[in-house]
Formats: structure tokens, C-alpha cells, sequence
């Protein structure tokens, strides 16, 4: 048996090109290789990780086309949705029948970005582009993310929405209204999502609390300033992290002597967001 030359090691690869180092098709349907579409191939040994995945669709793929959708979003760091079917967007029709890719047609022109060595759709196109396939809750989690992270400006994604006139801008334009700045988590956007279908007032996102000296004492998740009520998601992390477990104990020690009422929820909670948004209720209620 001969070796797998070390030309096909770590990247996708053609049958053509398999051809050409003295592969054979026999041997392509051995186990020392994957098929990954019709075509093309990678070694047992390389590892199918998103990079890969995205590299062996390319060659199945016409020129011009661009990453889209959760897959863009999967590239760029948020993780949203199944990583298969791939989904990329093309400015012409093109037969393309492999269930795992997506080939989106526009017909209008795209504008392209670079990551990753990936010609990409741009954060605000993406926004609206997911306006198709997530709900309100979800889209808003992918707009606090886009923001938070400084893929793009607040004033810019409302602006785009308000210009576009894609599929998806429908929800898009709704869901950008209650897109914020500084939203540190999914679980954050879940939490102002539940708080806002349910009608609560709307808290402040991540901003830091002092006492009536002007002292600093922490800064909250969600926070009712007037109310003097703070409600926290607590990730797993400080379940399984004992410093920052103590300092979580201390500083909500220093929220309550203040006269502040805290709500801690957490992932189990979630899975009932009826109860999570009657605390919430009866908190601010006995404030008022």
C-alpha cells in the first residue's frame, strides 16, 4: 500500500488533484480518505474541522459567491444553529444539489468582506439576511453579539435596516428597535427578550451601580435604577469557580445592605421563563 502523499494532508483536495500525486479511485474509496462532496475528498487524518468544511464547499462552488447566513455568523466567533447545511450566497442562478451546502441567489449586488482568508457578507446585510430563518428572540441574540462586539455600530445596523429592502428586513427592522449596546451574553439577550414580550419596563444593560454617596458597588447585568432592583445571570462558571463565587457573595452582600434587591438566574431558571419574569414582576412591584 502506498503512503497518502503529504501534498493531501490538512486540507481538502479534488479527485483531479488526487489523480495527478497517484491516487487512484480505488484507493479514494478506502478508508485512509473521506469524501466530503462529490469530487472531493480529505485524508482520515484531517481533522473536518469549519475551516476544512468551508475550503472542500469552495471547490464544489462557482466563482463570486460569499459566506452567508449562520455559517458567516459561525465563522466570525456565534455559534447559532446546526454547522451543516454551509450556507453561501451567489449573485447568479447556479445549479448546485448537494444537501449540504445552501446556495442563496440575490439579485441584487453583494458587497464582500474578508475573514479568514473568506470572502464574507457584511455584518448588517447578515443581520437582515437572518431575518428569514431565526425568530425575534434569536435575531436579537445575533444583533447584542454584532454590537457587543463592534462588528457593528448600533446607529449602522438600524440605519441599514431602515434602508434595506432584502428578505427578512420585516423582522430585521423590528428586532434591531431592541438591539443594545454592551450585552455581555446570549443569556442576556434571552433575559431582555422575555422582558420585553412580557411588557416590564426596559432595564439598563451593563452598567455600573453606586450607592447614594456616589460609591461604586458593581456592575449589573440588567439593571432597574429608580427601583433599586438588579437582576444577574449567573453562567456556569461561577458555579464551578470558589474565588469568584466568594466575591459574588460579598458584592451582592454590599448590593442588599444598599438597599438594592438582586434576582440571580441561572440556566436551570431559564428553561421556565414564565417563572423567571413573575420574579421579576414582584420584585419591581414591591419596589414601586
Amino acid at each position: 500500500m502506498h503512503p497518502v502523499p503529504d501534498p493531501l494532508h490538512g486540507h481538502p483536495f479534488t479527485r483531479a488533484e488526487a489523480a495527478a500525486l497517484g491516487v487512484t479511485d480505488s484507493a479514494l474509496r478506502g478508508r485512509r480518505f473521506v469524501r466530503m462532496h462529490e469530487g472531493v475528498y480529505r485524508t482520515a487524518q484531517t481533522e473536518e474541522t469549519l475551516d476544512v468544511r468551508l475550503r472542500a464547499a469552495r471547490l464544489t462552488l462557482p466563482p463570486g459567491v460569499a459566506i452567508s447566513h449562520t455559517t458567516n455568523l459561525r465563522l466570525r466567533g456565534f455559534v447559532i444553529g446546526p454547522v451543516l447545511p454551509l450556507h453561501f450566497a451567489a449573485r447568479h442562478r447556479h445549479q448546485h444539489r448537494d444537501p449540504a451546502i445552501v446556495l442563496h441567489r440575490y439579485r441584487h449586488e453583494l458587497e464582500f468582506e474578508m475573514r479568514h482568508g473568506f470572502v464574507v457578507l457584511p455584518p448588517a446585510r447578515t443581520f437582515v439576511d437572518l431575518g428569514t430563518m431565526l425568530d425575534d428572540r434569536r435575531l436579537l441574540q445575533v444583533g447584542d453579539w454584532m454590537v457587543g462586539t463592534g462588528l457593528v455600530t448600533l446607529m449602522d445596523l438600524r440605519g441599514y435596516c431602515l434602508e434595506s429592502h432584502l428578505d427578512g428586513v420585516r423582522r430585521a427592522r423590528r428586532v434591531a428597535e431592541l438591539v443594545r449596546e454592551r450585552v455581555a451574553s446570549p443569556r442576556e439577550s434571552d433575559l431582555r427578550w422575555w422582558i420585553h414580550r412580557a411588557g416590564l419596563p426596559e432595564p439598563e444593560v451593563n452598567v455600573d451601580i453606586v450607592d447614594d454617596q456616589g460609591r461604586w458597588l458593581a456592575r449589573g447585568d440588567l439593571v432597574y435604577r429608580r427601583r433599586k432592583v438588579l437582576v444577574e445571570y449567573d453562567g456556569w462558571q461561577h458555579e464551578r469557580d470558589a474565588r469568584q463565587r466568594q466575591w459574588d457573595h460579598l458584592r451582592r452582600e454590599q448590593l442588599e445592605a444598599a438597599g438594592w434587591r438582586v434576582i440571580v438566574i441561572t440556566v436551570a431558571d431559564m428553561a421556565k421563563p414564565h417563572t423567571v419574569i413573575a420574579r421579576i414582576r414582584q420584585a419591581l412591584a414591591s419596589a414601586a
